[in-house]
């Protein structure tokens, strides 16, 4: 499940891992706010107690999505231009 909300200065989207089988090993939510210059990931650390962080450029996030259909080996991304 997830959830998405729009703020005044970022879109906040929350992912809720869930399950019905006991033996699911499910995760703290995760929580991903999308501001004009960055993209943060945030998720509580359950054995701190810590709120863990990171800061995405729009540009690693778009690296990020490609790769995740993507063979081992190493890429770049061009841009393409539109006329």
């Amino acid at each position: 499940m997830f959830t998405i909300e729009h703020e005044f200065d970022a879109t906040v989207i929350t992912l809720v891992d869930e399950g019905d089988d006991p033996r699911d090993y499910l995760q703290e939510d995760i929580t991903i706010q999308s501001f004009e210059e960055c993209v943060v990931v945030e998720q509580l650390d359950d054995q701190t107690d810590i709120v863990q962080h990171v800061t995405f450029s729009h540009a690693q996030l778009r690296e990020l999505a490609a790769a995740l259909d993507l063979p081992e080996g190493v890429y770049r991304l061009r841009q393409v231009t539109r006329k």
